[in-house]
């Protein structure tokens, strides 16, 4: 593999581990809110059609918010990192010789001394684009990106079907026609391994065993889904509402 290859490569998986993140995090809270939907409407004693509108609702309202501040959120993000490039970029050009001793004092703080020092500034002063990069991490602590100019919609897309879909998950057993305490303890069966399974998936971002973070995001779902079935228990029994 030569140089121009290997960089496309790099470049790939870093994308991919990207989009992988979105729809590792949007399948994750798709399948805990909606399943905690259905308990809490189990604990209340609500019916199998009810069950299917409130899931349904909750897969396009909730996947719809959380791919939107998903959107906001990069695009904010890379916004500020252009307005600070453009900044940078402009101080020097008007202010060239304080622009280089900035430089000069955070290679300072990194141990540079001497002609080992002026050497390091004048080679990183002499590419402008790596200049203004030094600058940002040096002094503002941001990390600029290879592809800030990528479009944050693909990451609220990604967001938004892997929130959709694997969200669907909890709600299949009655979909079939499933009711009651078998249509609830089949898709606690099927959340409980979606759950597992798509946290296990998290090993790719955030590292470890794939059954330790299958196991933790298990029993995040299991609390969240207790407390929900609680409440809405709780809810029946003091209004004795039903639906």
């Amino acid at each position: 593999m030569d140089h121009q290859d290997h960089k496309k490569e790099v470049r790939h998986l870093a994308t991919a581990g990207r989009y992988i993140a979105d729809f590792v995090y949007g399948a994750n809270d798709g399948i805990i809110t909606t399943f905690a939907i259905i308990a809490a409407s189990a604990g209340a004693g609500i019916s199998a059609s009810v069950i299917l509108i409130l899931g349904f609702a909750n897969l396009v309202a909730d996947g719809f918010s959380m791919a939107t501040s998903n959107y906001l959120g990069i695009k904010s993000r890379q916004d500020f990192e252009l307005e600070q490039k453009r900044i940078e970029g402009e101080e020097i050009i008007t202010k060239p010789e304080e622009e280089l001793q900035e430089l000069r004092d955070i290679y300072i703080k990194k141990g540079f001394q001497g002609a080992d020092l002026e050497r390091a500034v004048q080679i990183l002063a002499a590419d402008k684009k790596v200049w203004v990069n030094e600058m940002l991490i040096g002094e503002l602590g941001i990390i600029p990106e290879e592809d800030i100019k990528s479009t944050p919609i693909r990451h609220a897309i990604t967001t938004f079907f892997s929130f959709a879909i694997i969200g669907l998950i909890p709600i299949l057993p009655y979909l079939f026609g499933y009711s009651g305490d078998t249509g609830f303890y089949a898709s606690m069966a099927l959340t409980g391994l979606a759950l597992f399974v798509v946290g296990g998936s998290r090993v790719s971002i955030t590292g470890g065993g794939f059954f330790k973070n299958g196991l933790q995001m298990l029993l995040t779902g299991g609390f969240a889904a207790s407390m929900a079935y609680l409440i809405g228990f709780l809810v029946h029994q003091f209004t004795g509402l039903s639906l």
